[in-house]
């Protein structure tokens, strides 16, 4: 999701000047904040941790590149203890924000199987919430550190949640 600030940005929804308002970029248009998301308020989330891989965002296209496999999600010490049992789980569902996805499409063709969708019917990282989340297989903890197989989150990115999966109730 792309932001832009400035005097000369209009809403192409509402027809509004920016001024001092945010203003996103979806389908290359500039939507004010306010079109977006009505009178809601914005609230903050805290890190827990960053994720340490080979992984960087695809140039172009859908993805990822560099090399897959193992990653560590290095948890802040002050995280310590709330790892308590965790490495009785076999899967894990890893929460973390999408620090490089850019300007949002409605509508495109799927990486997956090249099916038109919208960004809710996908996997895509370019969606307004900047939220990703995905089941991992997790290896082993040592420490503070996580190692988990099965990550597509990319190198530096945060890590906002760690949950057991459901489907293992």
């Amino acid at each position: 999701m792309s932001k832009q600030k400035g005097n000369n940005d209009i809403c192409s929804q509402c027809g509004k000047r920016s001024n001092s308002q945010e203003m996103l970029i979806i389908n290359n248009l500039p939507v004010c904040v306010e079109c977006i998301y009505g009178k809601e308020k914005p609230f903050k989330i805290y890190p827990i941790g960053v994720v340490k891989n080979k992984l960087s965002r695809a140039e172009k296209g859908f993805g990822t590149a560099g090399k897959k496999g193992i990653s560590h999600i290095d948890l802040f010490e002050s995280q310590r203890p709330f790892l308590y049992k965790l490495e009785e789980e076999n899967v894990i569902t890893v929460v973390y924000y999408l620090h490089e996805s850019s300007s949002v499409k409605s509508v495109f063709n799927r990486g997956l199987d090249g099916k038109k969708v919208g960004v809710f019917a996908s996997r895509t990282p370019y969606r307004l919430s900047k939220i990703g989340i995905q089941d991992v297989k997790l290896l082993k903890i040592e420490g503070t550190t996580l190692y988990v197989e099965g990550l597509d989150a990319v190198n530096g990115t945060s890590v906002l949640d760690i949950k057991m999966q459901w489907s293992a109730l």
